[in-house]
């Protein structure tokens, strides 16, 4: 059995406690407006892994985990590679090392959410509409996954990309904080424009072009709302 690999990262700290090696996979469902990662959204290309080899890498690192880290597989979209990754997940907590994910939360699997260890679920929006103009897909999926991990008390945090015209706020970042019930942390993360090559490269319209980061007074407000 193989995954479709976009890229490694080893010694991350960004993408869950502690330090990890992150699995980028390739291949996304969503066509997310300010992806900063267009490079991975389709499934062709990148490079066949197989799971031994996946898990040789991760443990290449394994001092360095300490009690917090571990490996978390990200993308594109881990959830759309789902017996491959469960199968991952499953031999990585063999070797006791600790697992997370990244996702939109679609498409739901409950067989890796009941499997892994921790998850981070971006919640793109709060509106299903605005979800779906955002990124293409209905938010069905990411509602089933939300409530699958309330509702099994499973470890989790949350994202969220702030754009304005979209996720940039305050009424829309209180709802968040009403949904993220459970959550040991919720993050917002300010929109940058730095994926607008990469979308160039692919021979794709960005359409948010011209669109400005928020200031850090508007972060600032927002992230108080959470606190």
């Amino acid at each position: 059995m193989t995954i479709n690999i976009h890229s490694i990262e080893s010694m991350g700290a960004l993408d869950g406690p502690g330090l990890r090696t992150i699995f980028f996979l390739k291949g996304c469902p969503l066509r997310c407006l300010y992806c900063h990662n267009a490079d991975m959204l389709s499934f062709e290309g990148g490079e066949k892994w197989t799971i031994d080899d996946l898990v040789k890498e991760a443990k290449k690192f394994i001092s360095f985990y300490g009690d917090d880290g571990g490996v978390t597989i990200s993308g594109g979209e881990p959830l759309a590679q789902g017996k491959a990754v469960l199968e991952l997940i499953k031999r990585l907590k063999k070797e006791s090392i600790h697992t997370c994910i990244d996702t939109s939360g679609a498409p739901f699997n409950k067989e890796i959410l009941s499997e892994v260890d921790m998850v981070l679920l971006d919640i793109k929006h709060t509106d299903k509409d605005k979800y779906q103009e955002l990124v293409s897909y209905k938010m069905e999926d990411m509602i089933k996954t939300l409530e699958f991990l309330q509702t099994n008390k499973k470890r989790f945090w949350i994202r969220q990309v702030i754009v304005y015209g979209f996720t940039q706020n305050e009424a829309q970042v209180k709802k968040l904080k009403e949904m993220s019930k459970g959550a040991e942390k919720i993050e917002l993360l300010p929109y940058h424009a730095m994926g607008v090559k990469k979308w160039k490269a692919a021979g794709l319209e960005y359409k948010l072009e011209g669109v400005k980061p928020p200031t850090e007074k508007a972060m600032l407000a927002l992230r108080k709302i959470i606190e």
